[in-house]
C-alpha cells in the first residue's frame, strides 16, 4: 500500500457486517464504496468518530452524534430512495 493510500479494510468489514445484519447491501460500485469508506476513516482519524462523509459536522459532539455512521437518517433514506445519502448502504433487492 502506498503512503498516501487509506486502509479501509476494517471499515469495510464493519459496514458489510452491519449491512448483512440489517438486510442491506453495500454499494456495488467499488469506486464509490471505497470513497465513502475512505471518508469514514478520515473522519475517525480527524475527529475521533466515524462521521458520515456526506454530512457536515456542527462541531457540537452532542448534535453530531446523529451523523455518526450509520447516521440516524439512513434507514429512512434507504426506504425512500433505495440507498442512504452517502451511497454506502443500499436496499437488498433480489434480482
Amino acid at each position: 500500500m502506498a503512503a498516501d493510500e487509506i486502509d479501509t479494510t476494517a471499515e469495510e468489514k464493519w459496514a458489510s457486517a452491519y449491512a448483512d445484519q440489517h438486510g442491506f447491501r453495500l454499494n456495488p460500485d467499488r469506486v464509490q464504496l471505497t470513497n465513502v469508506l475512505r471518508g469514514l476513516v478520515r473522519n475517525r482519524k480527524r475527529f475521533g468518530e466515524q462521521y458520515c462523509p456526506c454530512r457536515i459536522r456542527s462541531g457540537d459532539p452532542e448534535k453530531d452524534r446523529a451523523i455518526v455512521c450509520p447516521c440516524i437518517y439512513h434507514t429512512q433514506e434507504i426506504d425512500k430512495d433505495g440507498h442512504c445519502h452517502c451511497n454506502l448502504f443500499f436496499e437488498n433487492k433480489q434480482p
